[in-house]
């Protein structure tokens, strides 16, 4: 009897906050260039390395599922919106490996996270579990940290096209008092832009719009 072929599975974390198009725009690449079985979109929760507070896990959770509905392959993992303390991706990896040991894992991510990558907690053992997904800045190839140089990994260049899309300047927009429908389509997915006026997310106080 022949063997369950292996099943490739991609992990992608971020703030998602908001999820925008060039999350999904990766998400896609990603899917289609590694030939994976899954993308598991997984929300932070407690982001150590951020300086600021991130919107609500339950409302970053609910616009991941917007957004990522109807894409075959997609799913949403809650474990870190879900675990107290710290969100650390040594420990959604275990878990995840724990759960599937004969998976083959994939870390989605962009230049910038490869290029923070050696202060992740635990960043040695991380890259001996996973292969690396980077896809690079304005289509450029990925592009290793100086500390990664001389350290073994496995990586995959993602061919990723130059998209100018943040969620920083989608929450400055919003902050000034922009609507999200106005970043249909080219920023924001419909079903996010909608969830976002829905609830008054990112909008200034009220009484006056905000100095960012």
């Amino acid at each position: 009897m022949n063997a369950a072929p292996q099943r490739r599975i991609g992990l992608y974390g971020g703030s998602f906050d908001p999820p925008h198009m060039g999350h999904l725009v990766l998400a896609m690449t990603a899917v289609q260039h590694l030939k994976l079985d899954e993308l598991r979109w997984i929300p932070a929760g407690v982001p150590w390395q951020k300086d600021r507070t991130l919107l609500s896990g339950t409302h970053r959770g609910a616009m991941v599922k917007a957004a990522i509905t109807g894409h075959r392959g997609f799913k949403i993992d809650r474990r870190e919106i879900e675990r107290s303390g710290p969100s650390y991706t040594i420990d959604t990896v275990r878990e995840s490996q724990l759960a599937e040991p004969n998976a083959k894992w994939f870390l989605v991510i962009g230049q910038d996270q490869y290029e923070r990558l050696p202060t992740w907690h635990e960043w040695r053992e991380l890259i001996t579990r996973v292969t690396l997904a980077v896809a690079g800045r304005n289509g450029k190839s990925p592009a290793p940290p100086s500390e990664l140089l001389a350290v073994w990994h496995r990586i995959e260049a993602l061919p990723m096209p130059p998209m100018n899309v943040s969620s920083t300047a989608i929450r400055a927009h919003l902050a000034a008092g922009g609507t999200a429908q106005s970043l249909v389509p080219d920023m924001v997915p419909t079903v996010v832009a909608r969830y976002i006026d829905r609830y008054h997310l990112y909008a200034p106080p009220r009484g006056g719009v905000s100095a960012a």
